[in-house]
């Protein structure tokens, strides 16, 4: 079986198994991505944004990280916002990209399939990076559990897992997991987490809608449905006690903070002795967990850049690129 296979069958927008055989397969070929043999020519190409293609972003200094964190990316919906994803992966390099659950939906790809050319896009930058010598871990979530069968795993030069352990440059031990394990809905109301998912897509349309208009209107990417759901009382009582159930589980299992996503909030806090951060997702607000050479994290919210970007020349990184002479050896 050819090496790249995977881009001819599973991210291909037609689907010649069946919806539900879709993570099966993917299952199969991540067996066959061990075995020896050539690798697809377009891993070897040049970025189109790369100096060497002379594209639009070559004069762009990429943001160099010890390590990134993305979550909750949801290829196979309508609600992914697969072109900032891609743009955010073109603009950094990194020693170690987390892929911490949900970067594949099942659940809808159960009830429709949904599979643009910017998903199958996601989907090669991703193993890209990891052919250029980026270590990617991927931990399954709840709506790629599918994906939890073949945990030790590796496809494509990526590891799978159910959960890791990241040990910061300044030595501190992070839990990475998606988080759905602290989720009572999902963990002993699963009927209850499907019907919430429905609800939830229908305000991921009314978000499309809301910011298909605002394209027309020469406006960028604002997310009503993050708005809304800040706003809504019992959401905000749910977040805290996710975040405080997962800081619990963290001081059990005797590490010095977590990392998690599930419930696109991105945040980073201390809770007593254990230091609490969340990713959040590429739905709705479209954030990433970076790590610098030091150790340092911080929450980049990448529309918000994009929106900064557009506005002027004046615009400056939040985070700065940082410099290679830097970088612990």
């Amino acid at each position: 079986m050819k090496f790249d296979s995977l881009n001819d069958s599973v991210i291909s927008r037609h689907d010649p198994l069946g919806r539900k055989g879709i993570f099966t397969h993917l299952g199969r070929e991540a067996a066959a991505f061990s075995l020896p043999g050539r690798a697809p020519d377009w891993l070897n190409l040049p970025d189109s944004d790369s100096p060497e293609s002379g594209g639009p972003r070559g004069f762009v200094p990429k943001r160099r990280f010890r390590s990134v964190f993305i979550s909750d990316i949801h290829l196979g919906t309508r609600g992914c916002n697969a072109e900032l994803l891609l743009d955010f992966l073109h603009a950094i390099e990194c020693e170690t990209l987390y892929l911490v659950g949900d970067i594949v939906d099942g659940w809808r790809l159960k009830k429709g399939w949904y599979w643009p050319d910017a998903h199958s896009e996601v989907v090669r930058r991703i193993l890209k990076l990891a052919h250029r010598g980026t270590r990617v871990i991927l931990i399954a979530g709840n709506h790629d559990e599918m994906l939890r069968h073949y945990a030790g795993m590796h496809f494509g030069g990526i590891e799978t897992a159910l959960e890791a352990v990241h040990v910061t440059a300044d030595g501190r031990r992070l839990l990475v997991t998606h988080g759905d394990a602290f989720d009572g809905v999902v963990l002993y109301h699963r009927w209850l987490a499907f019907a919430g998912d429905k609800a939830y897509d229908l305000l991921l349309r009314a978000n499309g809608w809301f910011n298909a208009a605002r394209r027309v209107l020469k406006l960028p990417y604002w997310s009503l449905s993050a708005y809304l759901k800040h706003r809504v009382k019992n959401v905000v009582q749910f977040v805290c006690d996710f975040e405080e159930a997962v800081a619990h589980a963290a001081r059990e299992r005797g590490v010095d903070g977590v990392v998690c996503g599930h419930i696109h909030c991105a945040e980073i806090r201390r809770i007593g002795d254990i230091e609490y951060m969340n990713d959040g997702d590429w739905v709705e607000s479209c954030t990433a967990l970076v790590e610098d050479a030091h150790g340092t994290f911080t929450i980049l919210d990448w529309a918000a850049e994009v929106r900064a970007r557009k506005a002027g020349p004046a615009f400056q990184p939040a985070v700065p690129a940082i410099n290679a002479e830097r970088e612990p050896a």
